[in-house]
């Protein structure tokens, strides 16, 4: 006969001593959040993080995205004609699609990372989202890793798509 298999009787009596600890941990969840949201703390942020894989090296995706004559070309593939503007240098600016994103490079490590000040013309004055794209080299392509924080609360379902039609499918055109 096996002693160390547990029945169903040992493994209710073990749960009923266990709801005394849980009652009390979710008190103090409780208070944590109380405390939160005394102080500001919001828990409902949304993001986005997608990672696609181009068949270019680090470089050649890095100058699609950051150089405004190679991206008003990957955009050509989806609003022909739409105007773009990029500047090539960190505090830089940018308007693409037309002017519908907009925004302010933060962060520009050649090759490697762009991160930017990004957001849509149509949200409230001074809202910026954090776009972060991450380029690392896996043989003979290049995995972008796309990190979206800190738009407004549900943009996410717009955005993650979009991301897709107006960034990666386009992007995967130019680059074969």
């Amino acid at each position: 006969m096996d002693t160390s298999r547990q029945t169903r009787r040992d493994f209710s009596i073990g749960l009923a001593a266990m709801l005394p600890v849980l009652g009390r941990a979710k008190n103090a969840l409780g208070m944590a959040d109380a405390q939160a949201e005394r102080e500001g703390i919001s828990r409902t942020s949304e993001s986005i993080h997608q990672e696609v894989a181009f068949n270019a090296t680090p470089k050649r995706v890095y100058k699609a995205i950051i150089e405004e004559k190679q991206f008003g070309q990957v955009t050509n593939f989806i609003i022909p004609g739409a105007s773009t503007q990029i500047s090539p240098e960190v505090g830089g600016s940018f308007a693409m699609f037309g002017g519908v994103i907009l925004g302010r490079h933060v962060e520009l490590v050649p090759y490697e990372r762009i991160v930017q000040a990004w957001r849509e013309k149509d949200w409230p004055a001074g809202v910026y989202s954090i776009v972060r794209f991450q380029l690392d080299e896996q043989g003979a392509q290049t995995k972008l890793v796309l990190d979206h924080t800190g738009f407004p609360q549900g943009a996410a379902e717009h955005l993650a798509p979009g991301w897709w039609s107006h960034y990666w499918e386009p992007l995967r055109k130019y680059l074969a």
